[in-house]
């Protein structure tokens, strides 16, 4: 390797790497963001929380990839300018493409990492991660004893407190009623202070409790509800522990077996594999339910014109008369008429009906067969992403030299923006039905990837796109054009050339 080379990778890989994990932070924060809600309260270990941001932060590289090579050569190809290391490297006679050349090869490297992981990590991580964060939704809330409220977290208690001393743990004024035997509120217990430890095991709760009473009512068999008398009995203590189990609280797996047919969970051949099969199936049930519907006694049977046609086919079998509907309707008594008008309006109604629901149950099904369409694609669009983005900001950071993360984040920022908006746009599209896969999905790298191009000429040549001047001279341009005074600019200086010769 050269030391051109070295010197532009070594530029391009410490922006590289800051970027990726800043903007991989930035995808974890709204992350969090989003599920902070169901992920509070839960009493989570650090290890599951750790887990579940690492699965999570493995699903955001194909997305973060794309935006840090972007930023990352807008920030390389700036610095360079800024310093005047392009120029210098130009004024030796070596063009652009070559101080770019050594950068291809690595984006090209990472292409192929981004499809590595969108094919083969991104399925695993996203059914990891989709299966814990389903799993800790389905984790009941950690105990939260608030004063005032009443707490019924725990199965078969509620639980009330006066007070609640943060720093000691300690809760005054307890009145416990214990729900177990389902016959209302039958036990219950107060105690002025006490105290709640969580067993080492986390299997279970106890509650020490001072200075209280227990309040327990005595059931009556083979009495009437009407002549019950409700003996009850009263015990004082000075001291009094009860265990609770917390079972109901831990963090049950369910494996990740339910996401397996998901999209998201799947690589390119089962994606493939499914919208054949779903197609197919879509197809066959098409075929079969309006087949079905065709062939019914409610297509053929139930038409009243139908049945009096074949009637008079049946009486007339040796004759070579065709039959006219209208004629036969005519030819029926009013009441005939009326009956018959009514059942067809009845089954054009019930076939309108049928044709709605089915309509509605086929779209359900293409749009399915779309989802699945749309995840194959998105594993080719954004590793080529990369190498479009790479066109962009390299070309862009030798225009603007401009380094570090100010000017360069914006311009990221505004170019990713383009291309999230295109692609969320067609992704819609082909989900309605309204564009195909292949437009819709790569329709932002029909847009921008000849933008990476023409930048690329650009900074080749040396243009000067991004000067202000340039371009308030062209709206001035345009203005005096619409006003007029470019025509009287012309004409009078027309009119001065001709005076100057005579």
């Amino acid at each position: 390797m050269k030391a051109l080379d070295r010197f532009v990778i070594k530029s391009f890989i410490g922006p590289l790497v800051l970027t990726f994990f800043i903007v991989l932070i930035i995808l974890l924060l709204q992350f969090l963001w989003m599920y902070i809600d169901e992920l509070a309260g839960k009493g989570l270990s650090a290890g599951i929380l750790a887990e579940l941001l690492f699965q999570f932060s493995l699903s955001f590289v194909p997305t973060a990839l794309p935006l840090a090579i972007l930023l990352a050569a807008l920030m390389s190809f700036g610095n360079m300018g800024e310093y005047g290391e392009l120029t210098a490297l130009k004024s030796s006679g070596i063009p652009l493409q070559r101080i770019m050349r050594s950068l291809i090869i690595v984006i090209a490297l990472l292409v192929l990492v981004s499809f590595y992981f969108s094919n083969y990590v991104l399925p695993y991580s996203n059914r990891q991660a989709r299966s814990l964060l389903y799993d800790i939704r389905r984790k009941r809330p950690d105990i939260n004893l608030q004063a005032g409220t009443f707490n019924n977290d725990i199965d078969g208690f509620s639980i009330k407190i006066s007070s609640k001393d943060p720093a000691t743990n300690r809760l005054d004024g307890l009145l416990i009623y214990d729900h177990r035997s389902k016959n209302g509120n039958v036990s219950v217990t107060h105690a002025d202070s006490g105290y709640i430890k969580i067993t080492s095991d986390e299997t279970g709760m106890i509650m020490q409790l001072f200075n209280g009473y227990s309040y327990n009512e005595i059931e009556e068999k083979n009495v009437s509800y009407d002549n019950r008398k409700l003996p009850a009995r009263r015990d004082s203590f000075e001291e009094e522990i009860i265990i609770l189990s917390l079972s109901g609280f831990d963090l049950e797996r369910s494996g990740n077996e339910l996401f397996k047919s998901n999209s998201w969970m799947l690589n390119l051949s089962q994606l493939s594999f499914f919208a054949d099969s779903l197609m197919k199936d879509h197809e066959d049930k098409s075929e079969t339910m309006f087949g079905e519907y065709r062939d019914s006694k409610l297509f053929i049977e139930q038409n009243p014109i139908k049945i009096y046609e074949e009637k008079a086919e049946t009486e007339n079998q040796n004759n070579t008369v065709v039959f006219n509907p209208v004629e036969i309707f005519d030819t029926l008594t009013t009441s005939s008429k009326t009956m018959i008008v009514q059942r067809s309006i009845e089954t054009m109604r019930e076939a309108g009906n049928f044709i709605s629901s089915s309509s509605e149950t086929m779209k359900i099904n293409i749009r399915q067969v779309k989802k699945y369409e749309i995840d194959w694609h998105k594993k080719l669009t954004l590793p080529f992403a990369c190498l479009i983005f790479f066109f962009i900001g390299a070309p862009l950071g030798a225009i603007i030299r401009k380094g570090g993360l100010g000017t360069p984040s914006i311009i990221s920022i505004f170019f990713f923006v383009i291309w999230y908006v295109i692609s969320l746009s067609a992704e819609k599209l082909v989900e309605e039905g309204l564009v195909g896969a292949i437009p819709g999905m790569w329709a932002s790298s029909y847009i921008l990837l000849p933008v990476g191009i023409f930048l690329t000429y650009k900074a080749s040549t040396d243009s000067v796109i991004m000067n202000v001047d340039t371009y308030l001279q062209f709206f001035r341009n345009i203005k005096d054009f619409i006003s007029g005074k470019s025509f009287r600019r012309k004409l009078r200086k027309h009119n001065n050339n001709n005076d100057g010769e005579k």
